[in-house]
């Protein structure tokens, strides 16, 4: 139709339902033009226009509720004038009080005079490697305000939206309102007044998660990038880049340092250190000479063939939550999976209830009674039947942090519990709301996912407990094995930040492997010379530049086609490389390992190789190449230092 003039196809700008937000303010004026009936209430309203010489609408109606319908006809009489002033929304919470900078350790002052020393030397990346409690945010502070006392700006990036709260804090409680936060939990209207706040240099200093590297500074002094190891950096939707990476290279564009922080490094940071890429800069103690916590282990093969809660919550756990209780402290259990139930079965046919759209099983979420897919969202009832033999008899195996709750609700019924969790946050203000009953002292007892392991500083938590510390050991990713190292690390970290020593109970079925024996030690150097060799071995990152071409679709068929096809014409464009094709590994194609997502079937091809350029240059060849046009109902992701295999 558009081809014969019938009718007309054009693009509109779709328009933002965020808006500058305006107020209305109050103004005196000297001489009224006509004399009106003065009323108690409008006296009143006169008498604080007079006294505060301009006030808000807002701050008048919090001391004369009706205000609104008196302003108008005192305006029109003279006695005020209104105008009108952009405001901008504050998503920053309660006020915070200012607070003192503490005298720095002999460790703390090393680091910042060493950063110090090279700021006019420009662009330098820093790994700041300090085990958990050792002050790497008062470091960062330090370095940001000398940064703005000579005129420049600051980006500090932070990976969970939970953890802004508690740095934006520290950072108000020390700059005022210098500070602006993004993340993706602002409502548009408040994310516009951030990004304005900062164009109108409002602002000297941006905190926020992986979007704020884009903050539109243009004298930036310093980067900061906490947690760097946290996956959370990573954009796996739309336009996909990694936060920590693109601060580097921000860093390099105004020639400014970057500072990357963390207990627990990543390998490929780290190898950038031995590398000589990156100079490292060392906390090796915590402030104050707290003590590093005791990490027990349980071996939870002893409880294999338990009955009630002893597989799950030990007895040597449940002893030691009371002994925690006992002595007024908080205790921070910690499971990385949601839900009550996470693997549903038939009684009469042994079949799982898997989602219908996805290639997993359903997890049970007794708070909502329903089975939820935690990839698609697609939810059935409690009551549902076997979708094989429509029996009515499932039986809800697993657990997840909704069931350990429940059994501490019952193990410890005298304790005030919270549940921290991707269910349980997401309300907006929902996080802020529990990390402040946490830091008030209002629980006892905290049962959270991945969202408390990292960052917080609570020191009242004098125990931690670790329900399974395998559950991300055996993944099909190169990964596996880091991310639980970190895991592990950073959430034994929590424990005895405060005056009490802290203490740990790790469980788990594999006590004497490598990466649970690093975590026990909090040893980052043990994990990763034992780590770095068999990545070496086998040519995977740092070792290599890595690209996954991800294939999916609505129909197998198509998809494993497709896939053969893009395969078939990679290995002929390495052929044409000569010399270098041996340089350069192909993996694939194969079914990804969860095979079905959202009813899209999912084949993966990995390319690999030592030299960047050359694997960089294979791909840009195959997606100009005529053999891989765009397919009906066929989707071809190119995603370039991948994190997750899966």
């Amino acid at each position: 139709m558009e081809k014969q003039d019938l009718i007309i196809v054009s693009a509109v700008l779709k328009k933002d339902g965020a808006k500058v937000k305006k107020e209305k303010f109050i103004l005196q004026k000297d001489e009224p033009k006509t004399i009106i009936r003065m009323s108690q209430k409008r006296k009143k309203l006169l008498c604080l226009v007079k006294e505060k010489k301009e006030i808000s609408l807002t701050g008048l109606k919090a001391h004369i509720p009706t205000a609104p319908a008196l302003i108008k006809p005192l305006a029109e009489a003279g006695y005020i004038q209104i105008v009108q002033r952009q405001v901008f929304r504050d998503p920053l919470g309660d006020p915070v009080e200012p607070d003192t900078p503490p005298t720095l350790t002999v460790e703390q002052e090393t680091v910042v005079k060493r950063v110090q020393e090279n700021l006019t030397r420009g662009f330098k990346p820093y790994l700041l490697s300090g085990i958990t409690g050792s002050g790497k945010t008062e470091v960062y502070m330090r370095l940001v305000q000398d940064v703005i006392e000579k005129g420049k700006s600051a980006i500090v990036l932070v990976p969970e939206i939970s953890l802004i709260s508690q740095t934006e804090r520290r950072f108000r409680a020390r700059f005022g309102e210098k500070i602006a936060v993004i993340h993706s939990s602002l409502t548009k209207g408040e994310l516009l007044d951030q990004w304005r706040k900062i164009v109108l240099k409002k602002v000297r200093i941006v905190i926020g998660a992986r979007s704020a590297v884009f903050a539109p500074f243009e004298n930036i002094g310093i980067i900061v990038v906490d947690e760097e190891h946290d996956t959370s950096y990573k954009q796996e939707t739309g336009l996909r880049y990694n936060a920590g990476d693109l601060a580097v290279v921000r860093g390099k564009m105004n020639d400014c340092p970057v500072i990357l922080g963390s207990a627990t490094p990543s390998v490929q940071s780290y190898q950038n250190v031995v590398m000589k890429r990156f100079e490292e800069l060392k906390l090796k103690t915590r402030v104050n000479r707290h003590p590093l916590p005791e990490i027990t282990l349980v071996d939870l093969k002893k409880y294999k063939d338990g009955w009630g809660h002893d597989r799950i919550i030990t007895p040597e756990l449940s002893k030691e939550i009371r002994s925690c209780l006992d002595n007024g402290n908080q205790a921070l259990i910690f499971l990385n999976r949601r839900g009550f139930a996470t693997f549903p079965v038939c009684r009469d046919c042994g079949k799982s209830l898997s989602c219908k759209y996805c290639d997993i099983t359903m997890t049970l979420h007794k708070g909502h009674n329903e089975y939820r897919c935690h990839l698609c969202g697609y939810g059935r009832p409690v009551t549902v039947k076997c979708p094989e033999c429509g029996s009515s008899k499932i039986k809800p195996l697993g657990f997840g942090t909704e069931k350990v709750e429940s059994m501490l609700k019952a193990l410890f019924p005298d304790a005030r519990l919270v549940r921290m969790d991707q269910d349980s946050t997401s309300r907006k203000g929902a996080t802020i709301k529990i990390l402040k009953s946490i830091r008030n002292r209002n629980v006892d007892i905290i049962v959270g996912t991945q969202m408390l392991a990292k960052g917080h500083d609570f020191p009242s938590i004098t125990l931690v407990g670790v329900i399974c510390a395998d559950l991300s050991l055996s993944l099909p990713d190169f990964r596996a094995g880091e991310r639980t190292f970190q895991l592990l690390a950073q959430v034994s970290g929590r424990a005895g930040r405060g005056d009490t020593k802290g203490k740990v109970i790790m469980q788990t079925y594999n006590p004497d492997h490598f990466i649970i024996e690093a975590a026990k030690k909090q040893d980052f150097l043990e994990f990763f010379h034992n780590e770095a060799p068999f990545r070496k071995a086998l040519l995977y990152p740092p070792f290599s530049r890595m690209i996954q071409l991800k294939i999916s679709g609505s129909s197998f068929a198509k998809v494993k086609a497709y896939a053969a096809d893009i395969a078939e014409v990679l290995k002929v464009l390495r052929g044409n490389e000569r010399k270098q094709k041996n340089m350069i590994q192909i993996l694939g194609p194969v079914e990804a390992s969860i095979q079905k997502i959202s009813s899209r079937f999912r084949w993966q091809i990995l390319v690999k190789s030592p030299s960047s350029a050359l694997v960089n240059r294979l791909v840009k060849s195959l997606m100009n190449h005529p053999k891989v046009t765009p397919r009906s109902g066929v989707r071809l992701i190119v995603d370039v230092d991948p994190y997750f295999l899966m």
